[in-house]
């Protein structure tokens, strides 16, 4: 653990044994917003400008949309939390030979949008009118908390695809603020009040946040008997923010019309941009028998370090 981090921990910890409610505010400021927005990479900047820019109104912000190909076999790529449209530049460009037409975007207080933060709400929102205008989607792609607002725009918003992608999905908002205040080291009591605060000023008259916001509920509105019938999962074991444990069950909910697929190496962010994983998802596009087994591509050199390929198979329900 940093200073920082250690310097933040005591402080807020300290605070709530006399002051809770301040320290609960303190502590939801840090969640509420991205720490900084990620920039646009030299490698990435070719295919962004290519892209057809447009713009999604939502929650008092504006997203910014990124469109490319004809219009046809459209397929949405949708970023995580401090993440943004860019990220997915080797995929679009996998999706282009296919024929397919990417649709991407930057969420508020993301990339090049305006505001300073996105909820899961705001993710769903712009799925759907993404949805409206490129829609329907032969495909979806989310990374992150963008599966979680995927699946909840599948269920809420009555979002239509045939198939959905999912890397190193988030299962639910709760695990949010447990990973959050457990990386901070903060005290039961900072949990329940920033609960209290993600309810009060996230999610104000919006119900059952903390099961409804899930990848994995189960149900009569399941993820498993909605949208999309076929699924692809792909987690790193060296994730280091989201527990692989969390596909493995989205894995087990959706049977077997998912396929799982474990890569080593990448972690958490590197993953969306991984030539290996855009080869693993490019075929799942031109699959005809989504049930089966994945198909993985074959093992990288070695690298400097001495690791093997970043990638092992994974055997499928």
């Amino acid at each position: 653990m940093d200073l920082a981090v250690t310097a933040v921990r005591i402080t807020l910890n300290a605070a709530s044994y006399v002051a809770p409610g301040p320290a609960g505010k303190a502590a939801f400021r840090l969640f509420r917003k991205p720490r900084g927005r990620s920039r646009l990479r030299p490698d990435e900047r070719p295919v962004m400008d290519l892209a057809e820019v447009g713009a999604v109104a939502v929650g008092g912000g504006s997203a910014v949309s990124y469109r490319w190909g004809t219009g046809e076999r459209p397929v949405l790529l949708v970023h995580g939390w401090e993440s943004r449209g860019s990220r997915f530049a080797t995929l679009v460009s996998e999706l282009l030979d296919l024929g397919l037409s990417p649709v991407a975007f930057d969420a508020p207080g993301h990339g090049e949008a305006t505001g300073e933060a996105m909820t899961i709400l705001d993710l769903r929102d712009i799925i759907t009118a993404l949805d409206a205008e490129h829609g329907p989607f032969e495909m979806i792609v989310a990374h992150s908390l963008g599966v979680t607002a995927t699946f909840v725009a599948v269920r809420e918003r009555g979002v239509r695809t045939e198939r959905i992608v999912a890397i190193s999905g988030v299962p639910d908002f709760a695990y949010l603020v447990d990973g959050f205040c457990a990386g901070l080291g903060l005290r039961a009591r900072l949990n329940r009040e920033l609960r209290r605060r993600v309810e009060r000023e996230l999610f104000s008259g919006e119900t059952d946040i903390w099961s409804r916001f899930s990848s994995t509920r189960t149900g009569r509105d399941s993820t498993a008997e909605a949208g999309a019938s076929s699924f692809l999962i792909v987690h790193d074991e060296d994730d280091d923010m989201v527990d692989p444990a969390a596909s493995r069950a989205l894995h087990s909910t959706l049977g077997d019309r998912a396929r799982l697929v474990v890569t080593r190496g990448l972690g958490h962010r590197r993953i969306i941009g991984d030539r290996q994983v855009a080869a693993s998802v490019r075929d799942f596009v031109v699959s005809e028998a989504p049930g089966r087994a994945a198909a993985v591509p074959d093992p990288s050199p070695r690298t400097a370090a001495g690791r093997g390929s970043p990638w092992r198979p994974s055997c499928s329900s």
